[in-house]
């Protein structure tokens, strides 16, 4: 009987030796996955650290070879050796003008590249692309000008993009449209904001779009003498759109509705002429007579 007692003293004392064996590496693991836990926190993982202080220098040429993977490329520079370059999450990436997703980082004939140098390695701390699409020529309105840096951006095209272009003491000026517009010489002055313009342009080697020539349609202020025929009138939306015979160009016209009342004759096909103003945003009608 003793022995009996004695082993199953001895079996008691066993098992509360496993269950504190078990209890204390379950403390042991979940100590573990807690400081994982901890360590995988968002709130603990430390800020993206800041850009290398060192002094940036831009340089231009072809991106080859984009790795996403060691994050890195190789710019082609006419007459120079390939030269590497390092990316991260702090680099941004600009297309025509556009920030764009890192992703979209790609290879491309003409980019301008804002290094600097993080240890012993060339960082990328922007990257300029300027398309082959968008070469040639580009129309619509001036967004803004910077004559100090010579900075031109323009709405226009499809979806209404803006595109950033350079203008620069090569780049030639003319006004194009009716004579009493054409006749003042155009220039630099003429890039007020709201101005109409159609601009030739040739990338510059190092990621920008040169304007070669630019064409001022209308500037804020402008008078012109719209005649042709009337091919829409929206009483409503004060709205109309002449055809003009001279150069097969269509234009839409607002007027005010007092304008148009004091004709009351006026209808779709007649010819007409207009006397109208461009404000910066629209030709406004002041005067409307048929013949």
């Amino acid at each position: 009987m003793k022995r009996i007692l004695e082993s199953a003293f001895v079996g008691v004392v066993v098992f509360a030796s496993c269950l504190t064996i078990r209890a204390q590496a379950t403390e042991k693991v979940s100590s573990v996955e807690s400081d994982l836990t901890a360590t995988n926190a968002p709130n603990n993982l430390s800020a993206i650290p800041p850009l290398p202080s060192g002094k940036s220098t831009i340089v231009g040429g072809a991106i080859r070879d984009v790795d996403p993977v060691l994050d890195r490329f190789t710019l082609k520079i006419a007459g120079e050796k390939p030269l590497r370059i390092v990316f991260d999450e702090r680099t941004q990436v600009f297309v025509d003008g556009k920030k764009v997703s890192l992703r979209e980082l790609r290879a491309s004939d003409h980019a301008s590249i804002q290094t600097t140098l993080d240890d012993t390695a060339v960082f990328a701390i922007s990257v300029h692309i300027l398309s082959k699409a968008q070469q040639g020529d580009y129309g619509g309105e001036v967004l803004s000008y910077d004559p100090s840096r010579g900075e031109l951006e323009i709405v226009g095209g499809h979806e209404g993009e803006s595109i950033r272009l350079r203008v620069t003491s090569a780049t030639k000026f003319s006004r194009e449209g009716q004579g009493s517009f054409t006749s003042a010489r155009s220039g630099a002055f003429d890039l007020q904001k709201g101005a109409l313009v159609s601009v030739q342009f040739d990338p510059d080697g190092k990621g920008h779009g040169s304007a070669t020539e630019i064409a001022v349609l209308a500037i804020p202020g402008s008078r012109f003498i719209f005649s042709g025929k009337l091919t829409a009138l929206d009483m409503h939306a004060g709205t109309m759109v002449i055809l003009d015979p001279k150069d097969d160009h269509s234009y839409q016209i607002d007027f005010n509705s007092g304008t148009i009342a004091s004709f009351p004759n006026v209808h779709t096909g007649q010819l007409v002429r207009v006397a109208a103003e461009y404000d910066g945003t629209r030709y406004l009608a002041h005067e409307v007579s048929a013949y």
